[in-house]
């Protein structure tokens, strides 16, 4: 009678491969297709923002276009709006009343309206501490150190850009000299009478 190979030696002699062999190859599979699809995952993010990237560069690009075109406008602009102002403020009492008048305040008062609704502020000055950024000193007289005192011409901003800074008067501080301590000075023996060292 011949003997049957047990199930030990059916699976070393490679007929049919054994439980742990088997899950080992699935293992192994298993990493491989994760590594795969940690590739692509890596390739599509990459291609995502290879795609992303450039749309976002022309966006900032067409922002920044659309800012300097509207500052160049507005620059050139506020010559007309200064003369406007000036114009009015010099109409002669008798023509107050007419209606061409009337007209000419009420287009002068839409001015700010447009500027506003293009992003264009008016830069503060009155009262405000001195800003070489955003002011420029014509004039110093007396009063308050570093302060803006006068504002002679309105300066405008667009967002971050000054599109002209405003004209105006700081104070300083006043010219009188300190008292002496020593009281006036004495002339010095050696220079001619009357001369103070």
């Amino acid at each position: 009678m011949a003997e049957r190979p047990t199930r030990q030696e059916q699976g070393s002699a490679g007929t049919s491969p054994g439980p742990d062999t088997a899950a080992e190859t699935l293992q192994q599979e298993f990493r491989e297709l994760k590594g795969r699809a940690d590739r692509l995952l890596a390739n599509w993010q990459r291609s995502e923002a290879d795609l992303s990237n450039p749309r976002k560069r022309f966006e900032a690009e067409q922002k920044e276009t659309q800012t300097v075109a509207v500052a160049a406008v507005v620059v050139s602009f506020l010559p007309v709006l200064d003369d406007l102002e000036r114009a009015l403020l010099q109409v002669a009492e008798p023509l107050k009343g007419f209606t061409w008048v009337d007209g000419l305040w009420l287009t002068y008062r839409k001015a700010p309206v447009i500027l506003d609704a293009l992003g264009v502020r008016q830069i503060e000055a009155e009262g405000q501490s001195f800003d070489p950024k955003r002011h420029q000193a014509v004039q110093e007289t007396a009063g308050e150190p570093g302060k803006v005192l006068h504002l002679l011409q309105q300066g405008y901003e667009l967002q971050s850009l000054v599109l002209r800074p405003a004209l105006v008067v700081i104070g300083k501080a006043s010219a009188q000299p300190p008292p002496s301590a020593q009281g006036p000075a004495q002339p010095s023996p050696s220079s001619p009478k009357g001369l103070t060292a």
